[in-house]
């Protein structure tokens, strides 16, 4: 396998840098950045090779296990979550990354310019919408009743709090912004009424941007559901995970909100738990289970949108194999393999 990144110097202590606290802060002097670990041979000849509207990230970028993968060295995630970011986008494959943590509360707008102002101006940033626009009830305590959620689906709310800062603290790099549907329970929520709700929102929302929707729900993934994101002009984002059929199901299924841009996040195995991947695969530093179904299924999907000249985003989890830099590494090869393969009008 053609490694990522070259490891840092044969020297390079790995468990003098794991310790923790303030001898593990004193390591890093405060001017010292957080730089890329050197490119192993043929990554950036690789990259180039990739259609310039195909673009590959992580979800997130703060993990300390991808030293010598993404960064140069070990440092803390609280580190890296402030100063990963510019390190992160100069590796010539990651040119989009999933914000995550704008699903728990939304992000300003100046802490969202502070990303953009961190990355080249061909970046694109996936971020995910609010979860207050996507849950239609909450809970205030474990086991307690749960209470209607007045913002669900209110395109006033989403407007002013998820897609003003998305757009003016991004600005040309804004990529997709995502609305994220949780499972949840099934009272109100029948696919009919959710998919004819879930169109007035998409078309009261300001227009020119790319939505993006993703269900954890199979029951939900419907004809009618994606027909009204087809007219509202948003996409069905395409998932690997084990609350949904396979890729080719839902393409099937979402066709029709399928044929504008590919937006696809290969979350976690369908055959796998949330919790037991992130036990077995920390610190997130190798492959441990690799899907070829999943990756052959997404390559074939990236190649497709590049010969209809779509753009593409695929964002990979440390859930799906082990490691999503490596993931990555893995899926660009294959669509190379594809591409190489194909008519050089599809190019």
């Amino acid at each position: 396998m053609t490694p990522f990144f070259t490891r840092p110097g044969a020297g390079y202590d790995a468990g003098r840098v794991a310790v923790e606290g303030q001898r593990q802060l004193s390591l890093f002097p405060a001017q010292e950045r957080v730089g890329p670990a050197p490119l192993a041979p043929g990554v950036a000849r690789l990259a180039a090779s990739l259609p310039r509207r195909l673009r590959l990230g992580t979800s997130s970028w703060s993990f300390p296990g991808w030293a010598g993968l993404v960064y140069d060295r070990r440092f803390p995630v609280e580190r890296l979550a402030r100063e990963g970011l510019a390190a992160y986008a100069r590796h010539p494959l990651l040119r989009t990354v999933g914000v995550d943590r704008t699903y728990y509360a939304p992000l300003a707008r100046p802490a969202l310019a502070e990303y953009a102002a961190s990355v080249p101006d061909d970046f694109r940033f996936v971020v995910k919408a609010h979860e207050a626009c996507t849950r239609a009830s909450f809970a205030s305590a474990p086991g307690a009743a749960r209470a209607p959620n007045p913002r669900f689906l209110d395109a006033a709310y989403a407007s002013e709090a998820v897609v003003g800062p998305f757009v003016e603290g991004l600005g040309a790099k804004a990529g997709v912004l995502l609305f994220q549907f949780p499972p949840q329970p099934a009272e109100g929520l029948d696919p009919e009424s959710i998919a004819d709700r879930l169109h007035r929102f998409l078309r009261a929302l300001p227009r020119g941007l790319l939505y993006a929707v993703e269900l954890r729900s199979a029951a939900r993934l419907t004809a009618r559901y994606a027909e009204a994101l087809a007219d509202a002009g948003a996409v069905h984002c395409l998932a690997v995970h084990p609350s949904l059929p396979d890729l080719a199901t839902q393409a099937r299924v979402a066709a029709a909100a399928l044929q504008g841009p590919l937006v696809l996040r290969w979350m976690l195995r369908r055959d796998a738990a949330y919790e037991a991947a992130r036990e077995r695969y920390r610190p997130f530093d190798r492959l441990v289970d690799e899907d070829v179904a999943a990756r052959e299924a997404v390559a074939a999907l990236c190649a497709g949108a590049a010969a209809r000249g779509a753009e593409a985003y695929v964002i990979a989890n440390n859930k799906a194999e082990g490691s999503s830099p490596l993931t990555l590494l893995r899926l660009a090869q294959a669509i190379a393999a594809l591409r190489r393969a194909a008519p050089r009008r599809s190019r």
